[in-house]
């Protein structure tokens, strides 16, 4: 047996192997038993597999686009369960999403941010408001609701307007750091939901507390979103881009400056870094995620009001990026991925199985505590256990390793470029001197 996982270790061709017959069979499963939870995760779970592997980034895209463009939908729609199963998916790709804004913001230019959920709200709120007919209370011009069709457009202006609202709060924060910080966005956050809570008056904008209903949804060629299976390939196909922008910005020139930021910022400034134009830029792109996200969730739920948007939320999803490992892109997906699995299928099957054994006799729970009051507590002593034995996050950042000899025939064929160019300039310099004698 370690003979077999050695080899399978050393040999790229026996992993693409195993990993497409391990997707298989897991979705043979799924469609096999509908009910399935486990099934729908081990499906889900070929996904982490497929990151541990030695196949190239090129592989590993085309077969994760299989899963989850492909074969997680058809194995999932064979049965009752398809629509729920979606919408745990679609929910996982919006927080995944929200969280790697995040992560640009506390995780790449180390800025920590308690108040994130107020930029979901900003592009939440920008569709809702124009999507019913809540802005021809304020408007005297145009016809509202406006058509679905909108919606592709105002996944654009959802960003916009969550990125302006990121600068907004960045220019004052500026001037603080560390817990000061944590503090102060804590306290814009509040300060956004509250202002949405009550600007029903004296002109009507969000409609206060009561919230705005019947958001027009999406539509595309005559084709009206509605389901969480139409949904899921909204959230997909912006997560993809999503993953690739923040993957970009990682190891671009201005990633590079928010982790010199992060690490130091007087050395960072002495580089010549300009400290307020980088930091606004990660308020502002990491916020723009955020509100593209809430432009979906508007359109989605139908529905949104400020309770949507409290400060547990920006917590959690805080938590989801410290799980994950800060600063990590594959860490912060895993850890989105696992608390949203958690919170939404896990957690609540297990409740539900705990109660159907009470109920039938099996055991008895005293009423204090039930499964349904247990939950949270459930949920915090799993976090806190993964907090004790993996404290630098499920998958922590690392750097880039580069090929050392690459480097060395690189530097041996600059370095004989550069002696070339001594060797002409130093000929020509004889040729000036003799020419002068």
């Amino acid at each position: 047996m370690k003979k077999f996982l050695e080899t399978v270790k050393e040999n790229k061709k026996y992993q693409g192997i195993l990993i497409i017959a391990y997707i298989l069979l897991t979705a043979l499963s799924l469609i096999i038993a509908q009910k399935s939870v486990i099934a729908f995760l081990l499906l889900l779970a070929s996904l982490l597999l497929l990151h541990f592997t030695g196949l190239s980034n090129f592989k590993k895209w085309i077969i994760a686009g299989a899963v989850l463009i492909v074969i997680l939908p058809f194995a999932a729609s064979q049965g009752p369960a398809y629509q729920s199963y979606m919408e745990v998916a679609s929910f996982v790709g919006i927080y995944v999403a929200m969280a790697l804004g995040l992560n640009i913001v506390v995780g790449l230019a180390g800025l920590l941010d308690l108040g994130f959920v107020a930029f979901f709200a900003v592009g939440a709120y920008t569709y809702g408001i124009f999507a019913t007919t809540q802005a021809s209370e304020f408007l005297s011009f145009g016809e509202f609701p406006l058509p679905g069709e909108s919606f592709w457009l105002f996944l654009i202006f959802g960003g916009i307007a969550a990125a302006i609202a990121g600068v907004l709060i960045g220019v004052p924060v500026l001037r603080v750091k560390g817990d000061y910080l944590a503090i102060v966005t804590l306290g814009f956050g509040e300060i956004i939901r509250i202002v949405f809570n009550n600007l029903d008056r004296p002109v009507n904008i969000t409609n206060g507390a009561m919230g705005l209903i019947s958001i027009e949804p999406p539509r595309l060629f005559g084709i009206e979103f509605m389901y969480p299976s139409q949904f899921y390939y909204i959230v997909l196909g912006i997560l993809i881009i999503t993953v690739f922008a923040v993957r970009r910005l990682e190891y671009s020139k201005l990633g590079r400056s928010w982790k010199a930021v992060r690490e130091n910022e007087i050395a960072a400034q002495a580089m010549g870094i300009p400290l307020v134009r980088t930091k606004l830029l990660a308020f502002a792109i990491g916020a723009s995620f955020s509100g593209v996200m809430g432009v979906v969730f508007a359109a989605k739920q139908t529905f949104v009001d400020p309770t949507s948007f409290t400060l547990l939320e920006s917590i959690t999803i805080l938590v989801m990026v410290l799980l994950g490992g800060m600063g990590s892109v594959p860490g912060v997906i895993l850890g989105a991925a696992v608390m949203t699995i958690l919170n939404l299928q896990v957690l609540t099957e297990f409740t539900n199985w705990l109660n159907q054994l009470s109920l039938q006799g099996v055991i008895s729970i005293p009423d204090a505590l039930s499964p349904a009051k247990m939950q949270r507590l459930i949920f915090g002593a799993i976090l806190v256990g993964f907090a004790l034995y993996r404290p630098q996050g499920l998958l922590p950042a690392k750097n880039p390793i580069f090929d050392v000899e690459k480097l060395m025939k690189g530097k041996g064929k600059v370095g004989s470029s550069i002696s070339g160019v001594n060797a002409t300039v130093t000929k020509e310099a004889e040729q000036n001197v003799h020419l002068d004698s």
